[in-house]
């Protein structure tokens, strides 16, 4: 079954030139195209196309995004990573509202505010004192202007990338695959890259240090928060075990 480029527009909220310009830069090309000239739609396109628009929301560019369905064609695992941190932020959204709304009920009623539920689910420092335990009170400090200096649109982008390399780790936990294998090794290296972009962690000689790297991924392993991003203890010894991998040859 497919859909024309009128359907289409009209279901996704969308406009047949937006989509004939998706088209025209490779991004969404039609299934196939009548004899009448216009363009449809199939099942796959409709799935990319979805993608797109998630995307599209964060604020990323067509380029960008063009990178990101290249880098991922597994549409399942892509959407389920991006369901997951949609998920989070509902959880984060309600909590903003259930806080705004009894500031509101309190403020009419001539209450007296509580101060301690007025900041549910604004809050992106609950892990302060851990990080300046664990690297120092300059790491977290500007970890945070880096963060706040952020659109929100980049900020939930960050967020969508953690979760979908979180997901991509499981996925190749789950494969079978060894720790020094492609795979494995090329999201050692995204992991690596995406922590080298984060300002104010460990470095040597202008990059990340092999140390707080490979330290890094002994956490992953010791602490069950952490170890629960990558699916639990078995999944994080493999990401553990790619990241030395990766860290005794690049590093």
């Amino acid at each position: 079954m497919d859909w024309s480029i009128q359907e289409i527009s009209k279901l996704a909220g969308t406009t047949s030139r937006t989509l004939r310009h998706y088209g025209d830069v490779g991004l969404l090309e039609p299934s196939r195209i009548g004899s009448n000239g216009y363009r449809y739609y199939d099942d796959g396109a409709l799935v990319r196309l979805q993608r797109i628009l998630l995307l599209r929301e964060l604020g990323l560019g067509l380029p960008a995004i063009n990178e990101a369905l290249r880098h991922n064609s597994d549409s399942p695992g892509a959407l389920r990573s991006h369901l997951q941190w949609l998920r989070q932020e509902e959880d984060r959204l309600a909590r903003q509202i259930a806080s705004v709304e009894e500031t509101i009920t309190r403020l009419e009623g001539g209450e007296q505010l509580m101060a301690e539920n007025m900041f549910k689910g604004f809050d992106h420092t609950q892990h302060k004192d851990e990080v300046e335990e664990r690297w120092g009170k300059d790491a977290y400090a500007t970890s945070d202007r880096w963060w706040r200096s952020k659109s929100g649109a980049e900020n939930e982008a960050c967020q969508v990338e953690i979760s979908q390399l979180s997901a991509d780790w499981s996925t190749a936990a789950a494969s079978g695959g060894t720790a020094d294998s492609e795979l494995a090794q090329s999201l050692a290296r995204r992991q690596f890259d995406w922590l080298s972009g984060m300002p104010g962690l460990p470095a040597s000689g202008g990059k990340l240090s092999k140390e707080y790297f490979v330290g890094l991924g002994e956490m992953y392993v010791a602490d069950d928060r952490f170890g629960a991003n990558y699916g639990g203890k078995a999944d994080a010894e493999f990401v553990r075990d790619a990241m030395a991998v990766y860290a005794e040859k690049h590093l």
